[in-house]
C-alpha cells in the first residue's frame, strides 16, 4: 500500500493476503509509520508490516508484490512517472495494481484549482486524466481499466467565482473538471520474439 498512513487499507488487505501472505505499507512520514505500527500491535496483526520510505524509491525488492494499491497519494507526488516505474519494478509478472487518485479533465482556472484544493483536498498536483493513463501505458502496463470514475462536486459559490456560463455548463455536464478515478492495470510478460511467450 503506497502512502499507507495509519494502516487502515493494509488492515483490510490482510484478510485477502491470508495467513501465508504479507501486506506491506510504505509511507514517507515517520510519525505515520509509528502510528500504523501501534495500530497493528493493538489489532494483533502478524502479517502486516510498515516501512518508512519514498514511493519513488520503494524500500522493497523487485518482483515481490502480487498487488499494489494506493488511495489518493500519487497525485501528490511530483514525479508520477517515477512512481509507476517503481510499481512495475516491485510487481511480480502477472501482478496488478489498483489505484484510486484524482485527475483533471480540461483546463481549469488556476484559482479554481486552488480553491478546490482547500475544499476537497487531494487536488494539488493532479494532472490531466489522459496524461495519467499514458504514463501507465508508457511504463509497460497492460489491460488498463478504469474501474470507477466520478466527478468531485464543488459548491456553486466556488464555481461561480471562476467559471462563466459556458464553462459552468461544461463543468456540470462532466466534460471538464476534477475527477476521482480508480485504475487497474497488469504487469504481463512481454513478447520475446516472433511469438509471444506463454
Amino acid at each position: 500500500d503506497l502512502g499507507s498512513g495509519a494502516g487502515n487499507d493494509c488492515f483490510v488487505a490482510r484478510a485477502e493476503a491470508g495467513e501465508d501472505g504479507r501486506v506491506s505499507g510504505i509511507d514517507f512520514t515517520p510519525a505515520m509509520i509509528e502510528k500504523a505500527k501501534v495500530n497493528a500491535a493493538n489489532l494483533g496483526c502478524q502479517n502486516v508490516e510498515f516501512r518508512q520510505g519514498d514511493i519513488e524509491q520503494m524500500p522493497v525488492s523487485a518482483n515481490i508484490a502480487d498487488v499494489v494499491v494506493s488511495n489518493c497519494v500519487l497525485n501528490l507526488v511530483p514525479n508520477k512517472d517515477g512512481v509507476f516505474k517503481e510499481i512495475f519494478r516491485v510487481l511480480k509478472t502477472g501482478g496488478h495494481f489498483s489505484i484510486s487518485d484524482i485527475v483533471l479533465v480540461g483546463e481549469l482556472p488556476e484559482a479554481l484549482q486552488k480553491d478546490a484544493e482547500l475544499y476537497a483536498g487531494c487536488v494539488s498536483g493532479a494532472i490531466q486524466k489522459e496524461e495519467y493513463l499514458n504514463l501507465i501505458k508508457m511504463n509497460g502496463f497492460n489491460n488498463i481499466i478504469i474501474q470507477k470514475e466520478k466527478p468531485i462536486t464543488l459548491p456553486d459559490d466556488i464555481l461561480n467565482q471562476y467559471l462563466n456560463e459556458v464553462q459552468l455548463a461544461e463543468f456540470r455536464a462532466g466534460t471538464t473538471g476534477i475527477f476521482s478515478i480508480t485504475v487497474y492495470a497488469e504487469k504481463i510478460k512481454s513478447c520475446c520474439g516472433t511469438d509471444c511467450c506463454n
